[in-house]
C-alpha cells in the first residue's frame, strides 16, 4: 500500500461515515416527527361507537375492523386515515355506514402515522374480514391519495376529502368524490383540479359547510376552514352518500 493510498481510504471511510450518519439521523427524525403531534381520537364520539350493540369492533395491529353484529354484510370497505391522525379518529363519523347500511369497516393503521411510508397490498387489509365479497378502498386526505394507488385491486373508490395524483380516469372502477364546501386543505379549488384523474362517471358529492376535519372526530386541524355542520348532520351525509353509492358493488342476489 502506498502512502497515497491510505489518505485516500481514510478520506473515503469519513465520506462514508457522514453519509451514513445523515441517513440514520434522518430516519430517526422522520420516525420523531411521525409520533409527535398525531391528532388523538375525540373522546365521547368514540365511547357511544365502542358503547353501541349494533357494532362488532376488532382491534388488529394492522386495522381496526367495524362490522354488523348480526354477520349480515356483503361489502366492506377499507379507509385509508389521514396524515398523523388517530385511526379511531374515524370510527364514529363512519359509524352509520356499519349500523345502517351494513357496511364492514377496516380503518387501517397506516405505517408511521402516514399513508405515504406505508406500502402493504390491499389484502393486507381486506384479510381481517375474509367473508366480504366485495371491496372499497377510501381515505381522508392523504389517506385518499393512498387508496388511489390500491384502487386497482379493489371494486370501488371513495375520497372524502382528498383527490388523486395517479390517474384512474380510464378504469371503469365505481368512483366516489365527497368533498367539503368549507375545507381549507383539500379545498374545492384542488378538488376540482384533479378531477379529471377521476372517471368520467365518479360521484362527485360536496357537502355544504363540511370542513376538512369534519371528516373525523380528532378537533380541528391547522389550516382548515371553519365548520358549519354539526357533527349529527355530518355522519348523516356520509351514511346516507357513501351507503347509497356503495351498493353498486354490492352482490346481487339472484
Amino acid at each position: 500500500m502506498t502512502k497515497k493510498t491510505r489518505p485516500r481510504r481514510r478520506w473515503l471511510r469519513w465520506t462514508l461515515g457522514i453519509i451514513g450518519g445523515v441517513i440514520v439521523a434522518a430516519v430517526v427524525g422522520i420516525v420523531i416527527w411521525s409520533q409527535v403531534g398525531v391528532m388523538a381520537a375525540e373522546a365521547e364520539p368514540l365511547a357511544a361507537v365502542k358503547a353501541d350493540d349494533a357494532i362488532e369492533i376488532t382491534d388488529d395491529a394492522a386495522g381496526i375492523v367495524l362490522a354488523p353484529a348480526d354477520g349480515a354484510s356483503t361489502v366492506g370497505l377499507v379507509f385509508i386515515p389521514g396524515a398523523k391522525v388517530d385511526p379511531w379518529a374515524y370510527a364514529s363519523k363512519l359509524s352509520g355506514l356499519v349500523e345502517d347500511a351494513g357496511v364492514t369497516v377496516v380503518i387501517t393503521r397506516p405505517w408511521l402515522n402516514l399513508a405515504f411510508f406505508d406500502l402493504r397490498p390491499l389484502d393486507a387489509f381486506t384479510g381481517l374480514a375474509p367473508d366480504i365479497d366485495a371491496w372499497a378502498v377510501g381515505g381522508h386526505s392523504l389517506g385518499g391519495v393512498r387508496a388511489c394507488m390500491l384502487a386497482g385491486d379493489a371494486d370501488a373508490l371513495a375520497l372524502f376529502a382528498s383527490y388523486c395524483s395517479a390517474d384512474v380516469s380510464g378504469s371503469d372502477l365505481p368512483t366516489l368524490s365527497l368533498s367539503g364546501s368549507e375545507d381549507g386543505l383539500s379545498t374545492p379549488a384542488k378538488i376540482d383540479d384533479a378531477r379529471h384523474l377521476l372517471p368520467a362517471d365518479a360521484w362527485m358529492v360536496e357537502i355544504p359547510g363540511a370542513s376538512h376535519s369534519s371528516f373525523g372526530d380528532y378537533g380541528l386541524q391547522a389550516g382548515d376552514g371553519t365548520p358549519t355542520i354539526s357533527d349529527e348532520e355530518m355522519t348523516d351525509q356520509i351514511t346516507q352518500t357513501v351507503g347509497s353509492w356503495i351498493g353498486e358493488i354490492a352482490p346481487q342476489t339472484p
